[in-house]
C-alpha cells in the first residue's frame, strides 16, 4: 500500500509533493530522524498508536490543533490555512515529512496545499489512499484502469466537511467502477469523544447509523472516515452488524508509512524528539490522551 495516488493523470488529495525531494544529509546515519502527524484534535492518537507499533525506532511529534476543533464543522478556507499553519510548526520541530491524520484536512486541504503551497524539500501525506487501495485491493504501483471489485455497497461515515468534499469518492472512482458509495456526515461524534463524553457518542453513532441504513439497508462495507471512530469502531460495528465488513484506518496507514520510508528514507527530518505539541490547555489535552492511549502522555503548548 501506498500514500501516494495511483494515477498519473489527476493529483490526488492522498498525493505525495509534485516536486522531487532535496536530499536529506542525516539519513541513513543511523539517527532516528522525526515524522510530523497532524490532527485537528486527539483522534490521530488512533493512528500514532499504531505508528510506533510499526516505527518504533521513529520519533514522532504530534500536534493537535485542539483550540480549533472540531474541523469537520468548518469552511474550506479555515480548514486551510489551520492545516498550513499546524504544518509550518511541526517543520520547525524538525519534520520534513508530516502525516495529516486527519480526514477533514485531507479531504479539503491537501489538494491545495501540494498545488499552490508546499516547498519542494517537503512532503504533506493524508490518510484515505491506503484504505481505499485496500478495500480496492490495490497494491502499491498498480496503475492500471478503474475495475470493478468485490464490494459494491459502501456505507462512508465522516464529518459533514469531508462528506462535502466528497473526496472519497473521487479518489475510489480513480480505481473501481460499479461501487456505491452512501455517505453519512456523522455531526456531533468528534465533539462528544473529545470531551471525553463516550455515551453522548455511541448514542450518536448509533443515530447516524440508523440513518445510513434508511438510505442503504445493507452495506457490504463501511469505511469509519474520521481517525476518532476507531474509538468507538465497536459501537459502528454492533449498530452495523456483524455481516458489515468495518475498515479503520489506523494500521492501514502505519503500513504504508513504513513502505514509503523504506523508499524514500530521505524524508525522515532533521529533528529527534519525540513529542506532544497542542494548541489547546496542555493539562486538559494531556489527561484526554491519556485516556485514549492508556499511558501517560504530557502535551506542551504549541
Amino acid at each position: 500500500m501506498d500514500f501516494s495516488c495511483a494515477t498519473t493523470y489527476a493529483l490526488s488529495p492522498m498525493h505525495v509533493g509534485r516536486a522531487p525531494a532535496a536530499t536529506n544529509s542525516r539519513a541513513g546515519t543511523g539517527q532516528a530522524m522525526a515524522v510530523g502527524v497532524f490532527d485537528s484534535g486527539l483522534g490521530g492518537l488512533t493512528v500514532l498508536g499504531e505508528l510506533e507499533k510499526r516505527l518504533p525506532d521513529v520519533p514522532f511529534v504530534y500536534f493537535a490543533d485542539s483550540a480549533h476543533a472540531p474541523y469537520g464543522v468548518r469552511t474550506s478556507d479555515d480548514i486551510f490555512n489551520l492545516t498550513c499553519a499546524a504544518v509550518e510548526q511541526l517543520w520547525d520541530e524538525g519534520c520534513d515529512l508530516v502525516i495529516l491524520a486527519c480526514n477533514t484536512a485531507s479531504a479539503a486541504a491537501l489538494r491545495r496545499m501540494q498545488e499552490t503551497w508546499l516547498p519542494k524539500d517537503k512532503r504533506v501525506l493524508g490518510v484515505f489512499v491506503p484504505l481505499i487501495e485496500a478495500l480496492t485491493e490495490r497494491t502499491w504501483g498498480d496503475n492500471s484502469p478503474p475495475r470493478a471489485v468485490a464490494v459494491e455497497h459502501v456505507a462512508l461515515f465522516a464529518t459533514p466537511a469531508t462528506v462535502s468534499s466528497r473526496a472519497f469518492q473521487r479518489e475510489l472512482a480513480f480505481r473501481a467502477i460499479g461501487v456505491d458509495v452512501e455517505a453519512q456526515a456523522c455531526g456531533g461524534v468528534v465533539d462528544a469523544i473529545e470531551d471525553g463524553d463516550m455515551i453522548l457518542a455511541e448514542a450518536l453513532v448509533r443515530s447516524h447509523v440508523d440513518a445510513l441504513k434508511r438510505k442503504m439497508p445493507v452495506p457490504q462495507a463501511a469505511i469509519l472516515g474520521c481517525t476518532h471512530y476507531p474509538l468507538v469502531e465497536e459501537v459502528f460495528q454492533d449498530a452495523l452488524g456483524a455481516g458489515v465488513e468495518v475498515y479503520s484506518q489506523a494500521s492501514l496507514v502505519a503500513a504504508s508509512l513504513d513502505d514509503y520510508l523504506k523508499r524514500r528514507p530521505e524524508m525522515l527530518g532533521a529533528g529527534t524528539e519525540r513529542k506532544f505539541l497542542t494548541t489547546g490547555d496542555p493539562k486538559r489535552v494531556s489527561s484526554r490522551a491519556t485516556q485514549f492511549l492508556k499511558r501517560g502522555i504530557e502535551f506542551q503548548k504549541a
